[in-house]
């Protein structure tokens, strides 16, 4: 019994030395051990780990991707137009001996302020750069810029025993003050495009309108052409006709000729004309077997104004002396 006493002791303070001599590194994390402040021993590798009870000191650092926003920084691109832009940068601990020995006990704090302090050095910078102007952050090359300023960090942050994974632009905004004059100017240039494209519509719209003018006015001249071509072939055709039946009896076709003249003449109810009694036009009239009289001279003669009414074949008129 008196040997129990004495053994039990001794295998709980073995036991609680031994637990205290061992340390478990965990898969997301890195851990050194120290000595009175010295590294003595860098463990990244998950397990167990051994260390010497009371003397030695397990410090252990995130080994996972971790993220940092930056707060808003204040840029002026090549054309002058100030920008307020943020950023969020994922980083993780790459050399954990480097990273104590760069930014002692509180690495983590002083890790995001130096990685802020880089930050916002390599943003102005990128973004500040010739040739870069607010519209090149704002369109497709955005990318190629963060690219850029990922490169740059992750140099600088190497000296912390820091590897930048990758640093993304969030918001670009233009200052309050710069906003409304901002504003104003994108008006007029968005009122001065519409301006160009009315101009240019309305350029356009005088074009098509030219256009069909002309070719209306081209195809009215072929059409009008095309009906006096038809119009003239027609009248010869008329008169080849006419012509034929004029060689075929010349009496009638003179006795109708002069009929048609007649209804021409003749119009209304009481049409009145005066001319000489011996004129052509009223051969079938003088002619009581109705053909055409040949008795008329070429002697002035006296006058006759007289009344003829259509359809009765008569004439009534008084005889003048000259």
């Amino acid at each position: 019994m008196s040997k129990l006493k004495f053994i039990v002791p001794i295998v709980a303070v073995a036991l609680v030395g031994l637990l205290s001599s061992v340390y478990i590194v965990d898969e997301r994390e890195k851990a050194l051990v120290l000595r009175f402040g010295q590294i003595k021993q860098v463990r990244e590798e998950p397990g167990l780990g051994f260390k010497l009870p009371l003397l030695d000191e397990v410090v252990r650092y995130e080994d996972r991707i971790m993220t940092l926003e930056t707060p808003m920084i204040e840029v002026t691109p090549a054309d002058d137009r100030r920008l307020e832009v943020d950023a969020f940068v994922l980083y993780r601990i790459s050399d954990i001996r480097q990273f104590r020995q760069a930014l002692g006990v509180d690495g983590g704090r002083q890790a995001e302020i130096q990685l802020n302090g880089i930050l916002d050095g390599q943003i102005r910078a990128v973004l500040g750069s010739q040739g870069v102007t607010s519209d090149t952050i704002l369109s497709p090359e955005r990318s190629a810029l963060m690219d850029q300023i990922q490169v740059r960090s992750d140099q600088r942050a190497k000296a912390l025993g820091l590897t930048v994974v990758d640093v993304r632009l969030r918001q670009t905004n233009l200052p309050e003050q710069n906003f409304d004059a901002t504003l104003q100017r994108m008006i007029a240039e968005r009122d001065r495009e519409a301006t160009d494209e009315r101009a240019r519509g309305r350029e356009a719209a005088l074009r098509v309108t030219a256009l069909a003018d002309r070719t209306y006015t081209e195809i009215l001249s072929e059409a009008r052409r095309d009906a006096r071509i038809t119009e003239g072939e027609a009248d010869a055709e008329r008169n080849r006709i006419f012509a034929q039946a004029y060689s075929k009896d010349v009496e009638f076709f003179e006795f109708y000729r002069s009929l048609s003249a007649y209804e021409t003449a003749l119009q209304g109810e009481n049409s009145t004309m005066v001319m000489s009694p011996d004129g052509e036009f009223f051969n079938y009239f003088n002619s009581g077997e109705g053909s055409r009289s040949t008795s008329a001279t070429t002697t002035p003669g006296p006058t006759t104004q007289g009344t003829a009414t259509p359809g009765t074949g008569t004439e009534i008129g008084t005889t003048t002396g000259n």
